[in-house]
Order: structure tokens, then C-alpha cells, then sequence
């Protein structure tokens, strides 16, 4: 495992991808939420049909979102070579999760699931919207609970302000999404554009379980898990 990210369990890849493909993911999925949106107004398709996205999701309801989009998960094995010469590390792809924020969003400190062992966060365009990382690897979220507006989180007193990390269309934040709460504060932009890109180690506890988060294969919808002892 490379020095740095076993050190601080997060690590900065400078252009994973170049400019011009995220800029092709950006549009794709600019065009696709239109797309979506126009076949739910007009009832072409049902409202929230896991393979078009949704603009429910709890975590962040109001913005368009989209689990296993297949170009996402197209992405989740294009990057995997480089993560493991960036960072050392030998790893299985578990899911992508893709969002369109859009102002006025907020993204609440959290930790992530098993399935989110090791996590990246990958910029593909829009607006530059600061992620935040505490390198504690403490819990300090007294209270999280959803509410119609999001989800309201109660601190520790001297909880970490996190280490503040840029990126850049390309760019991309791994992280251990189980050990070190993260977020992002207020949008005030108009647009932005985040693919989340997840996956566990080859040889850790929840590899097998996990690979392709319990889907057969990357590309199908979360009902498409298969149930394992």
C-alpha cells in the first residue's frame, strides 16, 4: 500500500481521467437527466424506475442521482488500474453512484457502508465544489436522521473541521469511506457533477460479499442483488 494513503487512509489522483472524457460523462448525464425527466412527466416510463435515476434519494433528495448508470460503471473499472499503481492497493469494484448537485445542496458528514471500503469521488464537471475529510478517523455524529429537507446531523463539541481537498474535472479523492467521516457544505453554485466510484479490498473481510456490491454484474439496478448468507 502506498506510504501516503496508508498513512492518512485518503490520497488525490490528479487527472484519473483527462478533461475531454469528463466533460463527455458531464454532458452524457446532463442530456440523460433531461432525458429522464421528460419520460416521467409525460408517463412514457414509471417515476423512479431504478434504471433511469431518481430525484428522491434520501441522502440528497431534489437532485438527480443514478445507481450502477452504466457509463459510471464503465468508469469504475477504467480507473481501477490507476488506483492500484497510485496507491498500492489490490481491489474489487463494488458500485458506482453518480449525482447532478444542484445549488442549495448539501452532502452531510458521514461515514459509508461496507460496500464503500475504499471510496473515491470523482469531479466530471460543473461548478468547483470543496470536499471535506476528517483525517481523525473519529466519530463525532451524535445524532443523523433524514428529514424531508435532508439530513440533520448533531456533532461532538471539537469535532474536526476536516481537511479541505479541490478537485478539478479528472481529478479524483480515494478515501476510506468506512473509517473517516466526510462532506461537502452548502452548494452555491448552479451545477456539479460527482461520480462516486466504490470498491473493497481484494483480500479484506467483505470482498466476496461485496463484489459488485451483490449484483451479478456492474451495470444492473440495486433490486438485481442477489441475497447471500
Amino acid at each position: 500500500m502506498n506510504e501516503e494513503f496508508k498513512q492518512n487512509k485518503f490520497q488525490v489522483i490528479k487527472q484519473v481521467i483527462t478533461p475531454d472524457l469528463a466533460n463527455f460523462c458531464f454532458n452524457y448525464f446532463m442530456l440523460k437527466r433531461d432525458a429522464v425527466a421528460f419520460m416521467y412527466k409525460n408517463n412514457i416510463i414509471v417515476e423512479d424506475n431504478p434504471m433511469f435515476g431518481t430525484w428522491k434519494d434520501q441522502q440528497v433528495p431534489g437532485v438527480y442521482s443514478h445507481y450502477g448508470d452504466m457509463v459510471m460503471e464503465t468508469l469504475l473499472m477504467k480507473v481501477l488500474p490507476v488506483m492500484a499503481q497510485q496507491t498500492g492497493m489490490n481491489l474489487i469494484p463494488t458500485y458506482a453512484y453518480t449525482r447532478l448537485y444542484e445549488k442549495g445542496a448539501t452532502l452531510f458528514r458521514h461515514k459509508d457502508r461496507p460496500s464503500c471500503e475504499i471510496s473515491t469521488t470523482l469531479n466530471l464537471g460543473g461548478d468547483p465544489w470543496p470536499i471535506y475529510v476528517d483525517p481523525t478517523g473519529q466519530n463525532n455524529i451524535l445524532k443523523s436522521q433524514y428529514t424531508q429537507n435532508g439530513e440533520e446531523v448533531l456533532l461532538k463539541e471539537g469535532a474536526h473541521n476536516g481537511i479541505r481537498v479541490d478537485l478539478s474535472p479528472g481529478d479524483m479523492l480515494v478515501y476510506s469511506g468506512c473509517d473517516l467521516e466526510h462532506w461537502r457544505d452548502t452548494f452555491n453554485g448552479n451545477i456539479c457533477h460527482q461520480v462516486f466510484l466504490h470498491y473493497n479490498h481484494v483480500d479484506g473481510p467483505f470482498a466476496e460479499k461485496n463484489r459488485y456490491d451483490g449484483r451479478p454484474s456492474l451495470g444492473l439496478p440495486s433490486y438485481c442483488k442477489i441475497q447471500k448468507n
